[in-house]
């Protein structure tokens, strides 16, 4: 995948106008220049060659009605299975009925009384600052309207959500086109653990701030892009790793030429800060400023090399008993790691590779997916929740776009995709293990 960076806009003179553009997959692009204008020529090996102009780029109000569009459909999707879910508490022909605030208290489940917990308490022990502040913060400020913790952080999860399908329609748009944009955000909206970002999680925030940061670096609003990096480790430790895109981003600005390097770079130690800061406040609370770290203790996750995770996964899968909770769980969390692992690998090789104008992407994928793979647990499932980490990892879902220009490929992902969605959901909401 290739693109022309976007460019900041002068105010002075239309003609330093220089849109972004996308070479997709590792094919040829040629630019054609005309007056006040840029156009590119992508040729694809099975599409006519296609010109697209700064004019043709999406505005905030199309990416606004494309996200509003999926995210109706998948919240009613939401609604309905939440709904159907009281037929597993209601017995056959029972005439019992379940008062409404069912539906509401079918989303609070696990990780959302901690986080509720510490909107209304505070840091009342260390282990509870593995849950970064930023959403529960958050969540206070928002229930002194509505008086209720737990309904917040649905609020606060549900407008995230919506502005992450907002921000990676408008980003990948601008850099690869509608198509590819359309679909990276239907097969996020629709992977398996998408329905996280509707619950009281700080799933939703932390990418939100994660895509935000890559909109601002994409368009060398380097303050900018520093702030939502500072938000993002504030929202969850693995927020410090846009400190790669950044210095990627900013070099490739530079033409990776050190004497061009400005007083702007500065801004990438604002992203480290929103860590430096909970640090702060924990060696103050509990005399240890990596109580966040040692608090993943609890859950017995510790450094492992990164095949390490996966092969005791494989090892629980093989010694249990098919049909057992230890190794169905196993099979989910590593099939889901395995497949996004494949993508991030496919982000740097073959033919649906990020080409040296975006290889930001692929670079934050990488590191973001062995984030998640170099801490598994030593307690039950070793890779367990990383079917909802890895979805962090969005630019596997940009590639996994490109791959779905193959019909098949699609209807492959979406059939896949729904059943299990369904599936998991329906776990989620009637209280078994899924988190």
């Amino acid at each position: 995948m290739d693109i022309l960076p976007p460019s900041p806009i002068s105010p002075q003179s239309s003609e330093h106008l220089a849109p972004t553009f996308s070479q997709v997959a590792g094919e040829a692009a040629d630019t054609i220049v005309q007056p006040n204008k840029v156009l590119l020529v992508t040729e694809l090996p099975t599409t006519p060659l296609v010109a697209i102009s700064k004019d043709h780029f999406p505005s905030w109000k199309q990416a606004f009605k494309q996200a509003l569009f999926l995210f109706g459909v998948t919240h009613l999707i939401y609604l309905f299975l939440t709904y159907l879910a009281a037929l597993f508490e209601v017995k056959n022909f029972s005439k019992t009925a379940l008062p409404l605030t069912t539906l509401l208290h079918r989303w609070d489940r696990w990780d959302t009384e901690h986080f509720t917990s510490i909107a209304t308490q505070g840091y009342t022990a260390p282990w509870k600052t593995a849950f970064f502040p930023l959403y529960p913060f958050l969540e206070s400020v928002v229930s002194f309207i509505i008086h209720d913790p737990f309904v917040a952080g649905l609020i606060l999860a549900n407008l995230a959500s919506f502005g992450i399908l907002m921000i990676l329609y408008k980003l990948v748009a601008e850099d690869f086109g509608h198509e590819h944009a359309s679909r990276t955000s239907l097969y996020l909206s629709l992977y398996p653990a998408a329905f996280f970002l509707a619950a009281a999680y700080n799933e939703s925030l932390f990418l939100l701030c994660v895509l935000a940061c890559f909109y601002a670096l994409r368009h060398q609003q380097w303050w900018f892009a520093g702030i939502c990096g500072l938000l993002a480790s504030l929202t969850r430790s693995a927020g410090i790793l846009l400190v790669v895109p950044f210095c990627y981003e900013y070099l490739r600005s530079c033409n990776f030429q050190w004497k061009k390097i400005r007083w702007q770079s500065l801004n990438v130690l604002l992203i480290p800060c929103g860590l430096g800061m909970f640090a702060l406040y924990c060696g103050w609370q509990f005399h240890d400023p990596l109580a966040f770290s040692h608090a993943q203790s609890v859950w017995g996750r510790q450094f492992r090399l990164p095949p390490l995770g996966f092969i005791s996964s494989l090892r629980l899968i093989v010694t249990n008993p098919m049909l057992t909770f230890t190794s169905i769980h196993n099979v989910i969390d590593l099939s889901a790691g395995l497949v996004i692992g494949v993508l991030v690998v496919l982000s740097f090789i073959g033919p649906w590779r990020f080409r040296q104008r975006t290889l930001a992407y692929a670079l934050y994928g990488a590191v973001a997916f062995l984030f998640v793979i170099i801490f598994p647990s030593t307690i039950g499932a070793p890779l367990q929740s990383q079917m909802r980490l890895v979805m962090e990892v969005f630019p596997a879902f940009m590639v996994l776009a490109m791959m779905g220009k193959d019909q098949k490929v699609h209807t492959a992902y979406m059939l896949l995709s729904n059943g299990l969605m369904i599936f998991f959901l329906l776990q989620f909401l009637t209280g078994y293990w899924m988190v």
